[in-house]
């Protein structure tokens, strides 16, 4: 290795010139030849916000002790981007999450919001598939849930489909506000739990204009009473101002969210493959992921239903689904009940290797959902 790419990395606080930014990545982009992002961070990017200097070999580069940046190489360009803790408020608490943009980015951009599924935290994949988006041009808003790893709200570990739509409601507005996003053409990513959940705000909230769900849970069976408009109206009502408190008839929990032996130590989620899957990533260093939660379903007059919501969607919608989702409440032929009453644009992909398999990284599986899901976003913010 030649003497200058022994050299410590550069640290250079308040740094926002494009140029300088490649440059000081050039070591790490020689090293690097594939289209995959070579930033290798896993630690917290809050807890980089107290370091006032840092050295790091040459698969990190630190822009400024809030920031931090990875390289990727497409189609032979190089390009950089920047993630950047941000926070908003949401329902009385702080929700807190990465801001991803490309460096060299002029004027305002397509931005995707986005959280993960079911307790699950930005660090456990998520910020993948943000990477992806972001190299091609996107700005993404990753954050996590109310009561979840890095953000704020009481009592923890509680999910609550209402709470959880209304924190992406309040992402919306916080992405609004930022210079980089352009405020007419944001789009709504979700996985699992999520994934149903971007469906109702999408249908709800007039500002979304694409929707990506990806393994959704639209339930286990179709809700007993029919999607109708009156309907709909109740569950947006409820959505901006409704009473979502859960009651104990209600509530189920505190219990794990995983386990290994569901006759000794039954958890919410019970397939072995979540076992596998949230013990491997919610076990990486800084995911923040806890294996307890406790699940609330408010007694509404009209119940939490995306199904309820589907045919009033309006906006472009991909769902990217698994034919053998193991997950019961990811039932296939509901979900294409659902997409079949959306009456815009839409497109349906079915994926193998289950509910889990877009959710490792690397894998063939992780780039096929985030290749395909790229594309769809580009096509409909016009990047």
């Amino acid at each position: 290795m030649a003497k200058a790419e022994k050299a410590p990395l550069i640290l250079r606080k308040g740094a926002e010139d494009a140029q300088f930014i490649l440059a000081s990545t050039a070591l790490l982009l020689r090293r690097s030849p594939s289209s995959r992002p070579v930033d290798t961070h896993h630690a917290e990017v809050h807890d980089a916000m107290h370091a006032r200097t840092r050295t790091r070999d040459a698969t990190r580069v630190w822009l400024a002790p809030a920031a931090l940046l990875g390289a990727f190489v497409v189609n032979g360009e190089t390009g950089v981007f920047i993630q950047t803790p941000v926070e908003f408020p949401s329902q009385g608490a702080t929700l807190r999450g990465l801001l991803f943009r490309q460096a060299a980015a002029q004027g305002k951009s397509a931005t995707v919001i986005m959280a993960h599924g079911t307790s699950a935290t930005t660090r456990m994949v998520a910020d993948e598939y943000a990477k992806a988006f972001c190299r091609t041009g996107l700005n993404v808003v990753l954050y996590d849930h109310r009561n979840f790893g890095r953000s704020g709200g009481e009592s923890r570990q509680e999910i609550n489909p209402w709470i959880q739509c209304r924190g992406y409601i309040d992402a919306i507005n916080f992405a609004q506000t930022l210079d980089c996003v352009d405020a007419t053409r944001l789009a709504l990513w979700g996985d699992s739990y999520t994934g149903g959940q971007v469906v109702v705000v999408g249908a709800c909230d007039a500002r979304v204009m694409a929707i990506v769900a990806q393994c959704p849970i639209f339930g286990p069976e179709l809700p007993d009473i029919e999607p109708s408009r009156e309907n709909f109206e109740i569950i947006k009502t409820t959505l901006r101002s409704g009473d979502v408190r859960g009651t104990p008839e209600t509530t189920i929990g505190p219990m794990p969210v995983v386990s290994p032996d569901q006759a000794g130590t039954p958890s919410l989620l019970k397939p072995i493959q979540a076992f596998r899957w949230f013990i491997e990533y919610g076990d990486r260093p800084g995911s923040r992921w806890i294996n307890s939660v406790t699940r609330v379903i408010p007694p509404t007059s009209v119940i939490y239903s995306p199904v309820l919501c589907a045919p009033f969607v309006k906006v472009p919608v991909l769902l990217v689904v698994a034919p053998e989702d193991e997950m019961v409440h990811a039932n296939y032929s509901v979900a294409k009940y659902a997409f079949d009453q959306m009456p815009g644009l839409k497109r349906w992909h079915d994926i193998a290797d289950g509910h889990f398999g877009l959710l490792y990284y690397p894998s063939e599986r992780f780039d096929e959902a985030s290749r395909i899901q790229a594309e769809f976003l580009q096509e409909q913010l016009n990047t």
